[in-house]
């Protein structure tokens, strides 16, 4: 197992409240870093507004979070920085009518123009080209590898559209763009959604390497694996509308610098 470089999460009194009510409250996690959190319940329960706040990309109304110790809501563009999300609806979704390689190429130019805008690598803009296309070859071969998606496996290899790739694959798709970053911390919605018994097994595995690797990660599902820490959203007991409006919204709640997150979670 590796060397955790993950960001510790931990949560005391945390939550988010609408309109029309609670989202979720009343949350508390501990979470090392390298370690794996299921945030578990139905549909319109909250818990991928709690996936979103976790990592940044909706502001809290109540409580508090640290990722590697960096405080939500007070930090949440730090946050934003070291989590890479995998597809939400309304967030962060595939393009259906985009290949494999198309997203993979898009995610590493996003990448690095966000790299550049914050400073960090007008370094690597001087350094010669065959130096920068190596390292871009690097990062996505070794985001593949740790998704477990083999081009070669595909139906047209990287040319192969997202709208024919099996669920399972589509999900690897989201975790290898998510980690081209190197995120500290990775976030994925709906894991279980669509997937067989079989597959769920598969998934949840990926999961555990990806943290083997030391990555932190945390995951929403209907239902975790036996021996997996979990929590489950306590939100108000008839907000699906809210949820769903608040999901569609998330750069709205965010505040100043929402664009910004939107941007780093890839196509929005």
């Amino acid at each position: 197992m590796a060397e955790p470089h993950g960001a510790a999460v931990v949560a005391e009194g945390f939550g988010l409240k609408g309109p029309r009510g609670w989202v979720f409250r009343d949350v508390g996690v501990g979470l090392p870093p390298g370690g794996i959190l299921a945030i578990e319940g139905t549909s319109g329960s909250g818990r991928t507004c709690l996936l979103l706040a976790l990592t940044g990309r909706m502001r809290p109304t109540a409580g508090f979070a640290e990722i590697g110790g960096l405080r939500v809501p007070r930090a949440m563009a730090a946050v934003r920085r070291i989590s890479g999300l995998g597809t939400v609806a309304g967030v962060s979704e595939l393009d259906p009518a985009l290949t494999v390689a198309e997203h993979l190429g898009e995610r590493v130019l996003l990448r690095r123009r966000h790299h550049t805008s914050s400073g960090g690598a007008l370094r690597a803009l001087v350094r010669p080209r065959g130096e920068r296309a190596a390292e871009k070859r690097r990062r996505t071969d070794d985001a593949l590898a740790a998704a477990g998606l083999d081009l070669a496996g595909l139906p047209k290899g990287g040319r192969t559209s997202v709208r024919d790739l099996e669920r399972l694959e589509a999900l690897r798709l989201s975790v290898a763009l998510a980690l081209v970053g190197r995120p500290r911390l990775l976030a994925v919605d709906d894991l279980d959604l669509g997937l067989s018994d079989a597959e769920r097994t598969v998934a949840w595995d990926l999961l555990r390497s990806v943290a083997a690797d030391g990555t932190t990660v945390v995951a929403v599902c209907g239902r975790a694996p036996a021996g997996t820490d979990a929590v489950r959203p306590a939100g108000a007991p008839r907000r699906t509308e809210l949820t769903e409006r608040t999901e569609a919204t998330a750069k709205n709640t965010t505040g100043k610098g929402a664009a910004d997150a939107l941007a780093e979670t890839g196509r929005a």
